[in-house]
């Protein structure tokens, strides 16, 4: 059974994701990195978010019954992975204090579980609507 989100769960996930990912943007935007290096990470945290929704819409549509392609589920799946590994490839080989390491690796997972949470959220909202629809059509 789906529940409508809180109130509260829905601001804090939308907190976490725009904090994550401002705190990510606002550590690029001041590192003393080339140009390039710059783009490397942002698309990273921008692929990183587009995968990790995919595989919860993914997930998602597969636990209620929406087809969805098993290439389509794999390719998800090994994006989502694809992200992480080239993040951490990027911060072993980047000449980065450790403490800079650890502020992109956790910065960048709270975007992740974030983006998740959001997708999560507009589904059930989604889903608790179109319920609340139909019962208030059926006593009309």
């Amino acid at each position: 059974m789906n529940q409508q989100p809180s109130s509260a769960f829905i601001a804090a996930s939308w907190v976490a994701l725009l904090a994550g990912m401002l705190a990510y943007n606002i550590g690029l935007w001041n590192a003393q990195m080339a140009l390039n290096e710059k783009g490397y990470y942002f698309t990273i945290l921008m692929y990183g978010l587009f995968s990790a929704v995919s595989v919860q819409k993914s997930v998602r549509d597969r636990l209620e019954g929406i087809p969805v392609t098993n290439v389509y589920y794999g390719i998800s799946w090994i994006s989502v992975l694809l992200a992480i590994l080239l993040l951490t490839v990027g911060l072993w080989n980047a000449t980065l204090t450790l403490s800079e390491k650890g502020f992109y690796a956790m910065s960048f997972t709270l975007s992740l579980f974030a983006a998740i949470a959001v997708q999560k959220n507009t589904r059930d909202s989604q889903v608790a609507e179109k319920r609340d629809n139909q019962f208030a059509d059926r006593n009309v």
